[in-house]
């Protein structure tokens, strides 16, 4: 029955690669960002799904009056099995990040989808378009053949996953909880590597930490009247820099990069003219740490250095600090190794490709965290070339195709 199923995934590639190109021209941005949402994308989406044969298919809206609609659309599309007590979740997330500097799209617009070479170019098409699109034809197949799964499979593609999932996963967690059992298993099909045979059962916890400096702001000829909010930032990064890193120096090999990391990302200070001293100035650390390491032992850190930061350059009562969380999610425990939705997705793969696929951490956050502190098994599984948030990003059609008869094949396992 596989071999037909895979056959069958097949003779859907062009469909899948037009569905595919069409997403990836509806943008879905995040109001955090500037950009009205998932709405558009989703209704384009749901026209999809409501001409094939789900037995059910449920909206949930999270309000958020910056977005059109003002709202945040999460779907879920269900196709019943044989055993309904068996359930297997294929989440995905419908949001993008923002294109980034458009110099640097140089094969097309991030929004108009470009087929060349094997590859789909576009912004969001590997992360997570493709995957959205795999498990969606991965259902299909089943429906055109007359197959009915072992378990209920329930497609879920939810909103704002790139700026922290508030109104998204999180979001239905909280409200929903009824959707959700103890003996569900979950492929969140988000991370990978090029060939297919890592499987994510493990992941960092994440911080991200926006660190804000007051200053006084003052002409550039006259500093000695002011206290410049960048300088601050500059000896506070590098000395945040040094010694998270040596405080959080540990290693544990079965994550990639097998460290902690601490990495200063955005910056921002309200300096418009080349002869002003800023009077303010803030930057972010984006912090995947090991789960041995407590978050509020991170956040200890960086108040500490501000008190010598601040001590160091004293002056008139500045500067002053703040500090924001934007993001913290602390480490659950993994997905055991044993567990069924590992065991099946190496039995797939292997049946499949003749590959033995091996499970790992990450430091990336996924949708797998919130269902590991539900205490529900979720493994991280997809084959890309890792192009996500980059420019010129691609999705290579090989894997749009192939990554959906593994999806399928672990719905009638």
């Amino acid at each position: 029955m596989l071999a037909q199923i895979s056959r069958r995934i097949g003779e859907l590639k062009q469909e899948m690669v037009d569905v595919l190109c069409h997403l990836i021209s509806v943008p879905a941005i995040s109001p955090d960002y500037g950009f009205p949402g998932e709405y558009d994308r989703a209704q384009e989406l749901l026209k999809i799904i409501q001409n094939l044969p789900f037995d059910d298919v449920q909206i949930f809206n999270c309000p958020d009056e910056r977005a059109k609609g003002k709202v945040r659309p999460n779907m879920l599309a269900y196709y019943k099995g044989k055993d309904p007590r068996k359930r297997l979740w294929i989440l995905t997330h419908l949001d993008t990040v923002p294109p980034g500097d458009m110099d640097k799209w140089t094969e097309t617009d991030p929004f108009k989808p470009l087929v060349k070479d094997g590859k789909v170019y576009g912004r969001g098409s590997e992360d997570n378009l493709q995957s959205l699109v795999s498990s969606l034809f991965a259902v299909k197949a089943l429906m055109d053949l007359g197959v009915k799964p072992s378990h209920t499979v329930i497609l879920a593609f939810v909103s704002d996953e790139e700026s922290g999932n508030k109104r998204g996963l999180e979001w239905l967690i909280k409200e929903h909880p009824e959707l959700f059992q103890k003996e569900d298993m979950v492929l969140v099909p988000d991370s990978g590597n090029e060939d297919g045979t890592f499987i994510e059962i493990a992941e960092k916890s994440m911080l991200w930490l926006k660190v804000k400096i007051y200053g006084h702001q003052v002409h550039a000829s006259l500093p000695n009247y002011g206290l410049n909010a960048h300088r601050i930032g500059i000896d506070m990064g590098y000395r945040l820099d040094k010694r998270l890193r040596e405080a959080f120096s540990k290693e544990d090999q079965l994550y990639d990069p097998p460290y902690s990391t601490f990495e200063p990302t955005m910056v921002k200070g309200p300096s418009d003219s080349p002869n002003i001293v800023p009077g303010y100035h803030e930057f972010v650390f984006d912090c995947r740490v090991l789960p041995e390491y407590p978050l509020d032992q991170v956040i200890s850190l960086f108040k500490e250095e501000a008190e010598r930061v601040k001590k160091a350059h004293s002056k008139n009562g500045l500067p002053k600090m703040e500090f924001e969380i934007l993001h913290r999610l602390d480490a659950p425990a993994p997905t055991p190794a044993e567990s069924p939705i590992v065991k099946m997705l190496q039995k797939a793969i292997k049946e499949l490709r003749g590959l033995e696929a091996k499970p790992g951490g990450i430091g990336g956050g996924t949708f797998a965290a919130y269902f590991r502190k539900l205490g529900i098994p979720a493994a991280v599984w997809c084959t890309i070339d890792r192009k996500a948030h980059q420019p010129n990003e691609y999705a290579k059609i090989e894997n749009l195709v192939e990554d959906a008869k593994v999806m399928a094949a672990l719905a009638v396992y």
